[in-house]
């Protein structure tokens, strides 16, 4: 549904985790192995996938000024069972965090945790369409973007409000 650019960084892999799921349609990528496969997950791991996808979505719709669309586990609760390393570049003396292994946690909380140094991380917000919630990088100039697509979102909302008029 979403017509923007994917996040920068590390947040493309939040982004596309978050958009595994197909609100309107109901439609799960990673109720297959193609859509469990860019995230490295076995077919036992996608519960706990979907655990994290729906946390980060309620993180991105608070982003957004929007309330989750039913309760999850806390986001910080399930980050911090997620083991990271600091790793210092030998040649410019620069600090990162990495995961420690390859498991998708780990791997969204060093995303994350790169995100809170670039500054972008409250610029991932999902779509405040309730049939949709589809995660998407905010880049206007004031941050205050509130669909995935204007195209398609947006318009519905606007026509909405006309009809309600």
């Amino acid at each position: 549904m979403n017509d923007r650019a994917p996040a920068p960084g590390g947040l493309a892999l939040i982004q596309s985790l978050v958009n595994t799921l197909d609100i309107e349609s109901g439609a799960d990528s990673l109720d297959t192995a193609e859509g469990r496969a860019p995230f490295g997950l076995a077919e036992g791991e996608a519960e706990a996938a979907r655990e994290l996808r729906e946390s980060l979505r309620a993180a991105c719709l608070a982003h957004a000024g929007h309330p989750a669309h039913h309760a999850v586990t806390p986001l910080g609760e399930l980050l911090a069972r997620a083991p990271l390393h600091v790793t210092v570049d030998e040649h410019d003396g620069a600090a990162r965090l990495v995961p420690a292994g390859a498991a998708l946690a780990s791997r969204v909380a060093a995303a994350l945790a790169d995100a809170l140094v670039e500054g972008t991380w409250l610029r991932l917000k999902a779509c405040e369409a309730p049939t949709c919630h589809w995660a998407y990088y905010d880049r206007s100039p004031a941050g205050r973007g509130r669909w995935c697509s204007m195209s398609v979102c947006g318009a519905r909302a606007k026509m909405r409000r006309y009809r309600a008029k």
